[in-house]
């Protein structure tokens, strides 16, 4: 007669084997099938990576126009008989003003200069008899601007006013459509996923219909038998997830170089960035997710229409 165990499994114990056992046997199902599986991680690694891709793409713009998007200096030209001290006064009285950040005055002087400099017309600018360029302030607003820019258009000095507003408002507004067109095709790529893992668990439980048919008649639990499929799914989309990361990683390697070199032609340290490792993490439990939910849609379809019932 066989002796009763002294340390009976508990429940907890039960169920952590089962999950054990489903975690370890799923992943031996992918391994014994590697053409297969390749296939179908590819295809959703290559749904995952595009929509990632743009996204990526857009917040690199995003910081690269950043330093124009923060630049918001007003230049104000004076008139030509303004002289400098007038300048100089107008500088302070606008410094004073709870709406300004700094003023910077460039005399007409300075403004020859720099345009000699840059222009490499210097024996043209010596046959000049005055200097043709009035006095100019930059003006750096703080907070809106938009009060400060009608404040600055009627005085009396001001000749003419240069701002970048409808510029900087055109690229945030293209950078807020790609943003939205980035999340909608992560939905619409996100559901193909969806449908390849969901297609290929089913295939899986087409070909262990009889087994299935053999635990349902024995009284395993939708739960049993669902749960190596799930485990299924969710290899599929966490090893998706991977490769899209690898995909990624190859491209900014790949654009790194020349970008760089674009970059520093126009006097710009700017360099790409890739994924922060949280949120590359985040990609990886997505992708897993979504694998598990394809998986659970699909054998739960496949169990209702299967469970035995009573005659």
């Amino acid at each position: 007669m066989a002796r009763p165990s002294p340390h009976p499994r508990s429940g907890f114990g039960i169920w952590l084997d089962q999950h054990l056992y489903s975690f370890v046997a799923s992943l031996g199902r992918i391994v014994r099938k590697p053409w297969a599986t390749l296939l179908t991680i590819g295809v959703m690694a290559v749904a995952f990576a595009l929509p990632l891709g743009l996204w990526l793409a857009l917040s690199n713009v995003e910081h690269f126009a950043g330093s124009v998007q923060q630049s918001r200096e007003v230049d104000l030209f004076l008139k030509p008989e303004i002289d400098v001290a007038r300048a100089r006064a107008l500088a302070e009285e606008l410094r004073g003003r709870a709406d300004v950040a700094a003023v910077e005055l460039r005399t007409p002087e300075e403004g020859l200069e720099e345009f000699r400099d840059r222009s490499g017309l210097g024996a043209a600018l010596e046959a000049l008899d005055s200097n043709p360029l009035p006095s100019l302030l930059i003006i750096t607003p703080r907070g809106e601007d938009s009060q400060l820019i009608g404040s600055l258009q009627g005085l009396p000095e001001t000749d003419l006013l240069q701002h970048d507003a409808v510029w900087r408002e055109r690229l945030q507004g293209w950078l807020n459509f790609g943003e939205r067109l980035s999340w909608v095709l992560a939905a619409l790529f996100g559901l193909g996923a969806l449908l390849v893992v969901g297609n290929t668990v089913r295939l899986d439980i087409q070909s262990r219909r009889e087994e299935i048919g053999v635990l349902q008649l024995l009284g395993a639990t939708d739960g049993f038998i669902r749960r190596p499929f799930i485990y299924l799914g969710a290899w599929y989309g966490l090893a998706a997830g991977g490769l899209a990361l690898g995909l990624l990683a190859l491209a900014g390697t790949a654009l790194r170089a020349p970008l760089a070199a674009l970059a520093k032609s126009y006097g710009s340290g700017f360099s790409l960035t890739g994924l922060e490792p949280a949120l590359a993490g985040a990609v990886l439990l997505a992708a897993a997710a979504i694998g598990w939910l394809g998986a659970w849609l699909v054998t739960g379809h496949f169990l209702r229409q299967t469970r035995p019932t009573e005659t």
